[in-house]
């Protein structure tokens, strides 16, 4: 738990001020610094497969020293140099390095949590919302001296989280390892693409993670567009990511307990995507109020609706999300599980790139013909088709333990 608030403690202290620092302090090119981004999180999710894979033939422990390690050496590098293929081979590194550690600390997870895998993702996610939550802050800061300070002080926080994890992490490791049966990567890739119950969840899933991205894009686009780049709009956006990180340390057990003692897993996956869809109603129903000139009313108009979208999708994450990990396992049939995380997260990484592309291009169509309630439309329509997919693989069982495999 501690690992994970470190690293994303780290993470999010640096990597919302990257873009500046590489256009107004470095004076790159717009696409130039688009490319620099898009290499991270290409080179992130394109190997979360060979990073699950990995961490399923040689064990939990050393991907995730290595993926620290790695990104120590990224944020470092980031902060000390200003040519641009130096900057594209450390935004690499930063995102091979998450591709490493991910599927790895979430397998370790579940291997070490046994029967209580719900109520340990359910935590994992408090710690996991408190680092984006605080890293933002302490980046602020530390930014403000310079950049450089701020990258080379993260790079020293996933320096000292490697000793610790090298030091204190009790060794975990797949029992069905391919290293260990003599199976190939490629056998094992085989029985990992041809699980269909996992890969129909897998796409039903999908709808789950652009709907929640939408606290990055569509949330924070709809304020600016309403209440400006001033004061009115800055503070809003600020309240989307207090609501949203706040309440889910604030909730996020307590919500599970109750889903836990009363729903199926495929219940508390379906009710928490109909949550993430009816995230968007707010917003709808704020498209038919005129927009005030000024005053109270304006901040009221621009903050509170996407605020209470940033509510929703954020319980609708509690619910789901625990039941969404424990899923996995199951359907994994508890072999393999890192590389069933790495596809996951690569099917899931895809689906978030082609939803926000979808998702801007509706925003901007929408305000070009006058139709602001049609993306919020949208976006309640796909989380309702998610539920129902959901509902309809727990109905048919798909949704319950898989066999193991055998080598």
């Amino acid at each position: 738990m501690v690992n994970q608030f470190t690293i994303n403690l780290g993470f999010y202290m640096l990597m919302p001020y990257l873009a500046q620092h590489l256009s107004g302090g470095l004076g790159l090119a717009g696409w130039l610094v688009g490319l620099v981004l898009g290499v991270r999180n290409f080179s992130q999710q394109g190997m979360f497969l060979v990073g699950g894979t990995l961490a399923d033939r040689l064990g939990y422990k050393p991907l995730i020293v290595a993926g620290c390690v790695l990104r120590t050496v990224g944020f470092a590098v980031l902060g000390l140099v200003d040519s641009l293929p130096a900057l594209l081979a450390a935004s690499a590194a930063t995102g091979l390095a998450g591709a490493l550690f991910n599927p790895a600390v979430r397998a370790y997870l579940a291997a070490d949590a046994g029967e209580r895998r719900v109520e340990a993702f359910a935590l994992f996610n408090v710690y996991y919302q408190a680092g984006i939550l605080l890293g933002p802050v302490v980046g602020m800061a530390l930014t403000g001296v310079s950049f450089r300070v701020t990258c080379l002080t993260s790079a020293a926080i996933f320096a000292v989280l490697s000793a610790v994890q090298i030091r204190a992490l009790p060794t975990r490791r797949a029992d069905g390892s391919g290293e260990r049966t003599g199976e190939s990567v490629l056998a094992q890739w085989r029985t990992v693409v041809t699980n269909r119950p996992f890969l129909l969840f897998s796409l039903a899933m999908v709808g789950s993670y652009v709907l929640s991205f939408q606290i990055y894009l569509a949330l924070p686009l709809e304020v600016r567009r309403l209440g400006g780049q001033g004061i009115t709009g800055t503070s809003a956006v600020a309240l989307l990511f207090a609501v949203s990180g706040l309440s889910t340390i604030l909730a996020q057990t307590r919500v599970t307990a109750w889903c836990k003692a009363r729903l199926a897993p495929g219940q508390a996956l379906s009710r928490g995507l109909v949550l993430m869809g009816a995230a968007f109603l707010p917003l709808l129903a704020a498209t038919a109020v005129p927009v005030p000139d000024g005053g109270a009313a304006r901040w009221l108009l621009v903050a509170v609706p996407p605020a209470l979208t940033a509510f929703l999708l954020a319980m609708g994450t509690m619910v789901a999300y625990p039941f969404e990990m424990d899923t996995l396992v199951r359907l994994s049939g508890d072999r393999l599980v890192a590389t069933h995380y790495g596809l996951y997260n690569t099917i899931s990484g895809v689906g978030i790139a082609l939803g926000n592309l979808l998702t801007g291009t509706a925003l901007d169509a929408a305000r070009a013909a006058g139709l602001s309630a049609l993306p919020w439309l949208v976006l309640s329509a796909l989380g309702l088709a998610c539920a129902a997919a959901l509902h309809g693989l727990h109905r048919t069982g798909r949704l319950a333990s898989a066999t193991p495999a055998t080598a």
